[in-house]
C-alpha cells in the first residue's frame, strides 16, 4: 500500500462515517445540542468538512469546494467565506442548521476533491514543507494526518450525539 492509498483509506472512513452519522435524521435532530453549549451533529459534520476542504485546498493550491461548487450559498450561513468553525461561539454553533442531504453532499464533494489530490502524491511529496509558522515546520504528510485526526475526533463526537438521540 502506498502512502497515498493509506491516506485515501483514512479519508474514505471519514466520508463513510459522516454520511452514516447524518443519515435519516431530520433538521431538528441534526441541530440538537445535548447541553446549551455543546456542538450539534450539523455543526460537527459541517466543521469537519470545512476543515478538510480548507486545509487540503491550501496544500493542493486549489480553491475550496465551499466556494467553487456553491456550497456556501446552499448552506446560507451567516459567516465569512473562509470561516471553518474554528473559535466559534455557542451562538455561532447554533446558527449552523442544515439538512442531512446537504451535509452529506458537501462532505462527499470535499472527499472527492481530497482523494483527487491524494492520487497524484508520491512518497517524496509527503516531506514537502507546507507551513513554516511552526517549529518544526509542518510537512504535507503531517498536515494530512492532522486533518484525518481532527475529522475523526469530530466524527466520533457527532456519533456520540446521534447515540444520545437514540437514532
Amino acid at each position: 500500500m502506498t502512502p497515498a492509498e493509506l491516506l485515501t483509506d483514512a479519508f474514505e472512513r471519514i466520508v463513510e462515517g459522516g454520511r452514516a452519522v447524518v443519515a435519516d435524521l431530520d433538521d431538528d435532530q441534526l441541530a440538537h445540542r445535548p447541553s446549551p453549549d455543546a456542538n450539534s451533529i450539523a455543526w460537527l459534520v459541517w466543521h469537519l468538512a470545512r476543515v478538510q476542504d480548507d486545509h487540503v485546498a491550501d496544500v493542493a493550491g486549489t480553491g475550496q469546494v465551499w466556494t467553487d461548487e456553491g456550497f456556501r450559498e446552499r448552506f446560507d450561513l451567516p459567516f465569512e467565506a473562509g470561516d471553518i468553525g474554528y473559535g466559534h461561539s455557542s451562538d455561532d454553533v447554533g446558527r449552523v442548521r442544515a439538512g442531512a442531504d446537504l451535509l452529506a453532499a458537501y462532505l462527499s464533494a470535499v472527499h472527492a476533491r481530497t482523494v483527487a489530490h491524494l492520487a497524484g502524491l508520491s512518497e517524496a511529496d509527503l516531506d514537502r514543507i507546507v507551513d513554516e509558522r511552526w517549529d518544526p515546520p509542518v510537512t504535507l504528510g503531517a498536515r494530512l494526518v492532522s486533518v484525518v485526526n481532527d475529522d475523526a475526533q469530530h466524527l466520533g463526537q457527532a456519533a456520540y450525539v446521534r447515540g444520545l438521540l437514540g437514532a
